[in-house]
């Protein structure tokens, strides 16, 4: 009898590979959910998106959906023809070269630095709140402690094996989605039932319609979804630890999308039921508080099930957004674009634990340095993902067209779906990174409120990490050309197999 993958040892002598069909679907699709956060993504960008769209916040989270969609399909086509855990990295890579590659790789470990601690911060305070220690809650050195002991334990549970976090997410996901639900429910009936003390509103279909806030409001709600759907594909970098590893971490990804676009607007047109858009809108810089505020209003008594929401969601999220960066980091050591240490893989675990710690560590250390700076600095750290996420969405929608340009024109669903489709979403994540950068270049759209260098400091940290990047991967190149030898290739022609699946 042939021992399964999963349960296969690695000998001494031999080099430690990730351990193959360590997950299934179901795994991967909650990994790809709980990397996204939804309670607190939503949370966080809920009052924002309404103070900019008002009713139509549903119908933007709608259009949001469509790009992500998109760049969605590109994830699992590129991952069916080279199911590497680098994903953008190794895609990239083939499709355009060494250089961009590189910089792709580098822009999603940079996310996670500059995630992982804000995270793990909202888990912290929400659980704090969840069993009654608001005081504790508002004890900043000891909430600062607690959060990095949060992302080192996040960290460690990472080292010690891809089936130990999905069955963590497991039973984080179920919690969280069922709190959510239970809030959005509540909320949804007491807001028809006239039962709200807030003044409420009753749904119409005009609420999902995302032009009816206008041009300017419209692309500034939009970014902000961009935000709330990015994460989802986490589970396609566990595609090498994955079941049937070239079809399953896609259609996880592209299922998550889905869940995800029925969670944000149910629960959207639920709390404008309930809330209406003033509150909603009185309330915006709250951030993620804003379910904190809600959950007594909607729950009374029982509104630690909102509060369970926010904080199994950031936890979940803080252990899932270390996946992508660490096994983005050994991609590129395997193919020599980082130095080799960081591609080791530990023969117990069969998890990638240098480039885990390393994560985890640094993004420790980002997360007390900005901290120490001020809140608002570290708002607007977060502020910058939203450059380096439409970057890489937009460079993997580009690459599954050029990399699979010779197929384009073998069928119309070709090139609509590994053509067509993944540009589009490409340009509408650079148009929307174009009016970032001119957002962000304003000072007074930044918590700080002060210029850096003559802009926003979002924009500085964001334009900066690009500046490291480079700087590194210059250095490196000097250290090891091999990576750099590399040249752009095209997909191999599909099988008689894979046309007919």
């Amino acid at each position: 009898m042939t021992a399964d993958p999963a349960d296969q040892v690695v000998r001494p002598t031999e080099e430690a590979t990730l351990r193959p069909g360590a997950i299934g679907f179901v795994d991967a699709l909650v990994i790809g959910l709980a990397s996204t956060s939804p309670a607190y993504s939503l949370a966080a960008i809920l009052g924002a998106l309404v103070a900019l769209t008002g009713v139509n916040a549903p119908g933007v989270l709608l259009a949001s959906f469509v790009p992500m969609l998109l760049i969605a399909a590109a994830f699992a086509a590129l991952n069916r023809v080279d199911p590497d855990c680098g994903t953008t990295f190794s895609w990239v890579t083939r499709a355009m070269g060494p250089w961009i590659g590189w910089i792709g790789g580098w822009a999603i470990a940079m996310t996670g630095v500059l995630i992982v601690g804000s995270l793990a911060n909202v888990g912290v305070i929400f659980t704090l709140r969840t069993v009654g220690l608001d005081g504790l809650a508002e004890n900043t050195p000891a909430v600062l402690v607690l959060t990095v002991a949060l992302v080192l334990l996040m960290t460690w549970i990472c080292v010690l094996g891809t089936e130990l976090s999905a069955r963590l997410q497991n039973v984080l996901i179920l919690a969280q989605t069922v709190a959510l639900l239970v809030f959005g429910a509540v909320a949804l009936v007491r807001g028809l039932s006239g039962d709200s003390p807030l003044g409420g509103l009753t749904p119409e279909w005009n609420w999902l319609n995302p032009f009816g806030a206008g041009g300017a409001a419209l692309s500034g709600g939009l970014l902000l979804g961009v935000f709330a759907y990015w994460g989802w594909e986490s589970a396609v970098n566990l595609t090498e630890e994955t079941r049937d590893s070239t079809s399953t971490p896609g259609r996880a990804a592209i299922v998550s999308t889905f869940v995800l676009l029925v969670t944000y607007v149910g629960v959207a047109i639920a709390v404008l039921a309930f809330a209406g858009t003033e509150y909603l809108s009185d309330n915006a810089d709250e951030e993620e508080a804003i379910f904190a505020l809600l959950s007594t209003e909607v729950m009374g008594g029982w509104d630690w099930v909102v509060l369970l929401a926010v904080a199994t969601a950031a936890i979940a999220s803080t252990q899932t957004t270390i996946l992508p960066a660490s096994r983005t980091g050994l991609s590129m050591a395997r193919r020599h674009a980082l130095p080799r240490r960081f591609g080791h893989i530990s023969p117990r675990f069969r998890t990638p634990d240098v480039s885990t710690w390393w994560v985890g560590i640094i993004a420790s250390v980002w997360f007390v340095l900005v901290s120490l700076v001020s809140e608002n600095a570290l708002f607007d750290s977060i502020t910058a993902l939203s450059l380096l996420i439409a970057f890489y969405y937009a460079l993997t929608g580009i690459a599954c067209a050029v990399y699979h340009r010779r197929q384009l024109t073998r069928s119309v669903s070709s090139f609509l779906l590994i053509g067509v489709g993944p540009v589009i979403g490409s340009l509408l994540l650079i148009w929307l990174l174009a009016l970032s950068i001119r957002d962000l270049a304003n000072p007074e759209n930044s918590y700080t409120g002060q210029a850096w260098l003559g802009v926003g400091p979002p924009l500085v940290i964001g334009l900066g990490i690009f500046l490291l990047g480079l700087l590194v991967m210059l250095w490196w190149r000097t250290r090891d050309a091999t990576f750099w030898q590399e040249k752009p290739s095209v997909a191999p022609e599909p099988t008689a197999v894979e046309e007919n699946r």
